[in-house]
């Protein structure tokens, strides 16, 4: 016997209203058409009662039960809705679904739009709570590995050290001595158009070498570290979160903080205070420059007055505050690669994120530092 593929409804006159005989697949495949049927089978009798016969259903899935079974709850003025000839299996299906009461979909209430600047701004505070003790679990964790490698029960990877090293501070001198010298340049030209009115040019060089070696040089350094490196850590992170890297990495018995984070952490507290060094040199080799060619202060005479408005704090002030600014980067684009979640789109948010708040928290941790050495009087 060839089995039915198509479902199909025959309607019968019976006592007191219509018999529906179904056959064929009642199934979700053929959805559309059962919906169909069962209209038919309501318009053929527009009262009284209603007996859907199953006895030729050849299969019969959730779809199907529920398409009767809606129906049959629907609330439809004065019919009479029975169902006969389902078999044992099929009655059991029924019987399931038809226990499940009906429900009005979920509707979104839209607050007021007076609210609606007040709820996103409680939506911010909230994630930004979150990060603080996200970010504070991920320090944690990472002074937990370290103190396993210093205790000896965990090896220290040199040789990751050495690669991120590399990547983090080595390959990024160029960039860095070039943007330093454009801005180095740039301060000195303005500064000196400034102090030509009052016939003091010269003092151009001590303000070159504070804010170079104070502040500008270490602040162009952790930018272009965040920019360049933070993003970098949170792809790769990210990118091990979405292949279920890191899961593997927990499942073998390997810390994650220790065979990735803290190598990185290392490279960046000691690269970038190698950078901001650099920086601060190239900013005042363009500054010497400009110096030559706007102001007419010879290179000899600039190296002599430099050498005069600096002095070991003046340098120290602006490397002491580095690792703090490294750690900071670090800690953001870990946190920010932890929590992307299985797309690309969690990705390309995440690292946005990442150079977004790493950026703003070194400047804002610089101001703090600024106003600590201010009042102290450093």
């Amino acid at each position: 016997m060839v089995q039915q593929r198509e479902p199909q409804v025959e309607i019968a006159e019976g006592d007191g209203g219509v018999v529906a005989r179904l056959s064929g697949p009642w199934t979700t495949h053929h959805a559309a058409q059962l919906d169909a049927l069962i209209d038919k089978t309501f318009a053929a009798s527009k009262k009284g009662r209603i007996e859907f016969d199953l006895s030729g259903v050849s299969a019969l899935d959730t779809v199907g039960a529920w398409l009767l079974a809606r129906r049959r709850s629907a609330g439809e003025t004065g019919r009479d809705v029975a169902i006969a000839g389902a078999s044992a299996a099929h009655a059991t299906l029924l019987e399931h679904v038809n226990a499940v009461e009906p429900h009005q979909p979920v509707q979104k209430q839209r607050l007021p739009r007076l609210l609606r600047p007040f709820d996103r701004l409680g939506r911010m505070t909230v994630g930004a709570l979150g990060d603080v003790v996200s970010i504070h679990a991920v320090l944690g964790r990472t002074l937990a590995a370290a103190g396993s490698t210093l205790a000896l029960r965990a090896p220290f990877r040199f040789a990751a050290v050495v690669n991120q090293f590399d990547l983090i501070a080595l390959r990024a001198v160029p960039i860095v001595m070039l943007i330093s010298i454009v801005v180095g340049a740039i301060i000195t030209q303005q500064s000196i158009l400034q102090l030509n009115n009052f016939g003091v040019a010269i003092y151009v060089v001590d303000l070159a070498a504070i804010l170079m070696l104070r502040e500008v040089g270490l602040l162009l350094a952790a930018i272009m570290v965040a920019g360049r490196s933070g993003s970098a850590i949170t792809a790769e992170l990210g990118s091990m979160r979405m292949r279920e890297e890191l899961d593997a990495l927990s499942v073998i018995g390997v810390d994650p903080y220790q065979v990735l984070i803290l190598p990185r952490m290392f490279a960046l507290l000691i690269g970038l205070p190698f950078l901001a060094f650099i920086g601060a040199l190239s900013g005042l080799a363009g500054a010497a420059v400009v110096a030559l060619i706007y102001g007419g202060i010879p290179i000899d005479v600039f190296l002599d007055r430099l050498q005069d408005a600096l002095n070991m704090r003046t340098l120290m002030v602006g490397l002491i505050k580095a690792p703090v600014m490294a750690l900071i980067i670090g800690l953001v684009a870990a946190n920010e690669g932890f929590k992307v979640a299985g797309s690309s789109e969690s990705l390309g948010r995440h690292t946005t994120a990442s150079v977004v708040r790493a950026i703003f928290l070194v400047i804002v941790a610089d101001g703090l530092f600024a106003m600590f050495f201010a009042a102290i009087g450093v």
